[in-house]
Parts: structure tokens; C-alpha cells; sequence
């Protein structure tokens, strides 16, 4: 295998990343349910919520201690690997990570520990009020960085400026309320709602198999299965919601989720199941169900969906005018005072500079992507096409896992409602054989929305491969090492520690505000009594 920076930068960043999510979807809906739990023990004054909440959160603690453990590193990345795209569009990039610092992070990690060590020295609506703060600040958290990483989705709000080389910040606004950050903020949250759901699901199910904490499991599963629907239904919908936005602004991306390489008439039909073939551009044996493609990426009946071969054209387009504009631009560079540009350089930059970006896409075949040959730029147009058959199986495991948990939550609510939780073992079985499936499908979703915008690190404004630091590949091989052993070493910690508090279960709990039960008076001297 050959090795180059791009790539190894790539993977270095993808390991992290992945790692680190493993962590943020149980946090961001574990401080939820805490909230939701502590909020019915201040409404009714029973204990046994009390001791859920603690439970549940010595389980959100183990996780939140890791989970911003393995996140600071990845801002550290930033500037280490990936120092050009740092300068060319850190105006706009670094808002929201600093935002997310002061405003989300600070707040959460105060109030975390008020939620630790306060229980018997706060009220218990002062307790509370530190509990819902974990919660608000663990969700504005995702909010900013989901912001961030929208605009590497659907750069809006800003413009490059030809006197500084960089990309900046021309409406913040647009920015903040960039509908595909929105949309995917929601997604990901309601994600992470279910994910704890089904965890909590999961591991009462497997108290009530082995007979004991059974009071505060079938409470733990009659919560977790309500909100787990509510946020089960949201996931898919939201999930709709940007494919539907995908086919505003990143067609590519959703071509080859659908492994559709030529264009369709309108209403397009949905690939079911099929195999892509990237070297015969087609998808063998394919499955198709009419029309549906159409109504979720168009919401409509008439509106075409390209296809690749039709995207891969227009970027062909798209870089020989970005070469226009790369050509002003030097033109720009090379004058003394902006006053003596040529106003013709000028003109055509002002034309052309939307497609710069897609001249640098050439920067990985030569240095100056004017030299490019004409067989460079075909490549590079090709270079647009992600690898089809990894987003096609992603997005589709991740949506069959998505509907599944529907099913499963759904069907738990009936139980709950009917009182019959614990009655019949084989769907408490099938709860805790599903506990793995919110991460797949959240890991997927990932690969799904991150892999799935390559080669770009910002959409259509800054190739990956031009966004990278001068490194060493025996340096970046040493540090990816290091970090693999380095994660590895803190999932199994974190595993071990979960699964030691799961086994050792609730502790028993007394609420100070609640008088002790006045014990039986035994008598001095136990022969008299007699």
C-alpha cells in the first residue's frame, strides 16, 4: 500500500472521529433522561427515582469523563494536520468551535459536577436546575459543532477574499441558521436520544432476565421506550429531511448514496438493494421501487435527480472554469497595489471565482493546476464520484437499523402501557441483543454524511487534498499508532468501568429530606426481655 499524507491525514482524522463518537450519542441522551428522571422524583417525592437518576448517572459520568477525553485531541488536529484549512477558512470555522468552548462546554462541565456532589447539599430544585444544565449544555454543545461542520456541508455566509487568501464571514446569520446544519443538528441529537434509550432498554432488560432490581428497571424501561419512539420517529424523519437538502446542494453525495449513475425521468425510482460496480459506473441486480426517490429527494413529482455521470460532466465544467479564475487570481497576486490589477483579471474572477475550488481539485496531480492536461482534468472530475458502494451499504444498514428501533421502541411502549414488562424473556432477550445497533447506525451516519462529501473538505470550496499540513509520513504513521492504542486502551477502560457499575446495579439511597423510618426499640437486656 502506498502512502501519502492526504490519506493518512484522513485516517488519522476518521479514527478519531469514530472513536470519539462512540462516546457523544450516550451523553447527549443520557443528560436528558437524567433531567427527565430527577424531574418526576422532585414532582412526586418518591426516593426510588432518586436512585434511578444516581444509578443512570454514575453510567453518564463514566462516559462523559472519556468522551471529552477524546475530544479535545480532535480540535488539537486542526492545526496539526490540517494547518492550510485552518488559515483559509478559520474565520469562519473557529466562531462556532469557540462559541461551543464558552457557551456549551464551560456550562456543562460546571454544572456536571454540581450534579455529582450536590445531591445533599442543594435542594432539590436547585439540584434539578444543575441537572437540566448538564443537559442544556450538552446539546448546545452539538448545536455549535454541528454548525461548524453544516457549513463544511453548505458553505453560505461567506466569501473568499482575493487580498488575504482566505474564505470569511460576510453574514454570521446565515451561517447560524444554515438549514443543513439544522437539520443535521436535529438528526444527530435525536439519534443520541435513542441511543441512550436503547441502552437504558438494554440493560434493564437484562435485570429483569437475571431477576433483580426490578422496581427501578421496568421504571428505567418505561421511560426509555417512550422517549426512545419519540426520538426514533424524529431520527428517520429528520433523516428525510436531509436527503431532501442533499439534493439542493450536495447531488453528488446523494447519487451515489443511491447508486444512481445515470440520470432518471422524473419522479426517480429507489435502489432497494443492489451491488455498485465503480469500474462499470452501474449497479448490478438492482432493486427498484418506483417514484419514491423522486417524492424524498424532490418532494415533488416532477423535479430530475442527476445522475454521477451527469454530475461528473458539470464538475468537468466546473474545473475548467475555476482554471479561469485561479488564472485571474494569480494575475491578482502578482500586481502591487490592488489599484493595478488588470480590470479584465478583475472581471473574470469576479465571474469564475464560485468555481475556484474545483481548479484546486488538479493541485493532486500538479503542483500549478494550470499545467493540468487534459486527461488531469477528467481525473479530477472522476475524483468528484465518492466510493459509491461504501455510502450505498452505509446508508442503507443505517436506515434498516433506524426502522428496526422503531419497531423495537414501539413495541416496548405497548408492553408498558399493558403492564406486561418482564412477563415473556424473548423480548427482553432481543433488547439487550440490540444494545450495539444505535452506534453502528450512528458510526454509519457518520461515514455516511463525512466520506460521503469527499474530496472536499468544504463542499466545493477547498479540495481535501489542499487542505492538509506539511507532514511526514513516519510521522503520521506513529501518531495514528499512538492514537488507535492510545483510544483503544480508554474504550476498554471505559467498558470495564460501565460494565462493573451494570453488574454492581442501584445502590440504595436515602433522601435527607425524607425522615428515616423509626426503627423498633429493642429492649436493654435481652435476658429480662425474654
Amino acid at each position: 500500500m502506498e502512502f501519502d499524507i492526504v490519506t493518512l491525514s484522513r485516517l488519522q482524522f476518521a479514527l478519531t472521529a469514530l472513536y470519539h463518537f462512540l462516546f457523544v450519542p450516550l451523553t447527549l441522551g443520557l443528560s436528558v433522561l437524567l433531567a427527565a428522571m430527577e424531574t418526576v422524583y422532585v414532582m412526586t417525592g418518591r426516593p426510588i427515582w432518586r436512585q434511578m437518576t444516581k444509578f443512570w448517572g454514575t453510567l453518564f459520568g463514566i462516559n462523559f469523563v472519556l468522551g471529552v477525553a477524546t475530544g479535545i485531541v480532535m480540535e488539537f488536529q486542526f492545526g496539526m494536520n490540517w494547518s492550510y484549512y485552518s488559515h483559509y477558512v478559520g474565520d469562519i470555522f473557529g466562531a462556532p468551535l469557540a462559541i461551543e468552548g464558552l457557551m456549551a462546554f464551560f456550562l456543562e462541565a460546571t454544572f456536571v459536577g454540581l450534579f455529582f456532589f450536590g445531591w445533599d447539599k442543594m435542594s432539590k430544585v436547585g439540584h434539578l436546575f444543575a441537572t437540566y444544565c448538564v443537559a442544556i449544555g450538552s446539546n448546545f454543545s452539538a448545536l455549535w459543532i454541528l454548525i461548524a461542520n453544516g457549513w463544511m456541508q453548505h458553505p453560505v455566509g461567506a466569501q473568499f477574499n482575493p487580498d488575504t487568501m482566505r474564505m470569511e464571514v460576510i453574514d454570521f446569520f446565515e451561517v447560524l441558521f444554515n438549514p443543513v446544519a439544522q437539520a443535521r443538528f436535529v438528526h444527530t441529537v435525536s439519534a443520541g436520544y435513542l441511543t441512550a434509550s436503547v441502552f437504558v432498554l438494554g440493560v434493564s432488560a437484562w435485570y429483569l432476565l437475571k431477576g433483580c432490581h426490578i422496581a427501578i428497571a421496568k421504571r428505567s424501561m418505561t421511560i426509555a421506550a417512550s422517549f426512545g419512539l419519540l426520538a426514533s420517529i424524529s431520527a428517520v424523519i429528520l433523516g428525510d429531511e436531509g436527503g431532501y437538502l442533499a439534493t439542493e446542494h450536495q447531488k453528488m453525495k446523494l447519487a451515489a448514496i443511491e447508486g444512481m449513475w445515470e440520470t432518471e425521468p422524473a419522479p426517480a425510482s429507489f435502489t432497494l438493494i443492489g451491488i455498485p460496480d465503480m469500474e462499470a459506473r452501474t449497479t448490478h441486480y438492482a432493486v427498484h421501487i418506483p417514484w419514491v426517490m423522486g417524492l424524498i429527494g424532490t418532494r415533488s413529482l416532477t423535479t430530475v435527480i442527476p445522475g454521477i455521470s451527469e454530475l461528473e460532466a458539470h464538475a468537468e465544467t466546473r474545473i475548467r472554469s475555476g482554471l479561469l479564475a485561479y488564472d485571474a487570481l494569480q494575475e491578482y497576486r502578482a500586481a502591487p497595489t490592488r489599484e493595478a490589477v488588470p480590470p479584465e483579471a478583475i472581471e473574470i474572477f469576479e465571474r469564475h471565482g464560485d468555481d475556484l475550488g474545483y481548479a484546486l481539485l488538479l493541485m493532486k496531480y500538479v503542483d500549478d493546476p494550470r499545467r493540468a492536461s487534459e486527461e488531469q482534468i477528467r481525473a479530477a472530475a472522476w475524483d468528484t464520484v465518492p466510493h459509491v458502494p461504501t455510502l450505498f451499504w452505509s446508508f442503507r444498514i443505517m436506515v434498516a437499523i433506524g426502522f428496526f428501533n422503531v419497531a423495537l421502541m414501539g413495541f416496548f411502549v405497548v408492553l408498558a402501557a399493558r403492564r406486561k414488562l418482564g412477563i415473556s424473556r424473548w423480548p427482553l432477550k432481543i433488547a439487550v441483543a440490540s444494545l450495539a445497533l444505535p452506534w453502528i447506525a450512528a458510526e454509519l451516519g457518520w461515514i455516511t454524511a463525512e466520506f460521503g462529501r469527499q474530496p472536499w473538505a468544504i463542499e466545493g470550496v477547498l479540495p481535501t487534498v489542499a487542505a492538509v499540513s506539511d507532514m511526514t509520513v513516519t510521522s503520521l504513521l506513529i501518531t495514528i499508532a499512538g492514537f488507535t492504542l492510545l483510544y483503544t486502551v480508554l474504550i476498554v477502560i471505559e467498558m470495564r468501568l460501565m460494565l462493573a457499575a451494570i453488574r454492581k446495579g442501584p445502590q440504595p439511597d436515602h433522601d435527607p429530606e425524607m425522615p428515616l423510618a423509626p426503627k423498633a426499640l429493642a429492649p436493654r437486656n435481652p435476658v429480662a426481655a425474654e
